[in-house]
């Protein structure tokens, strides 16, 4: 532009604008773009909430099945609470982890719940033999189990 084509006011200004290929040329990738972000992020949250519910839907059945096997009389409950135990074990560590005896078992189960229960603590009746002649109460054993599967998935 000369000095000779400059208009005489600014109210003959022409305002920016683009060429007329930048806009399109650019802006269409761009939206894919952020429209793949967004798609793929929602993805992710939608895997997250499937994965927590599937772990707080199994807290919810062992409870419901720990809650079953405490209504019954002390011997037949901790039958009941060691086919719970075995069916946990299965179900989050596999069969091999669930065909454990003995110490093994015990320490199946401690890395199960993250805890030393069945190896040092009461919990060792699953382990060392449901029918001993003197148990541990079953109060502790009941009250222990409770925690430890509120606090699976967690």
């Amino acid at each position: 532009m000369t000095p000779g084509d400059a208009p005489a006011s600014l109210d003959q200004l022409r305002g920016l604008h683009l060429p007329a290929d930048a806009a399109g040329a650019a802006q269409g990738p761009v939206v894919l773009a952020i429209a793949l972000g967004f798609t793929a992020a929602l993805l992710v949250g939608l895997v997250r909430f499937l994965r927590v519910r599937r772990r707080g839907t199994m807290r919810r059945v062992a409870l419901r099945e720990l809650a079953a096997a405490n209504a019954l009389p002390p011997e037949s409950r901790r039958v009941a609470q060691a086919r719970l135990l075995r069916r946990l074990a299965r179900t989050l560590r596999g069969d091999t982890a669930a065909s454990a005896q003995g110490p093994e078992w015990a320490a199946t189960l401690d890395g199960l719940f993250a805890t030393d229960f069945f190896t040092k603590g009461a919990g060792r009746t699953f382990a060392d033999g449901l029918y001993q002649r003197d148990p541990p109460a079953p109060e502790i054993i009941d009250a222990e189990l409770v925690r430890l599967m509120q606090r699976i998935g967690a």
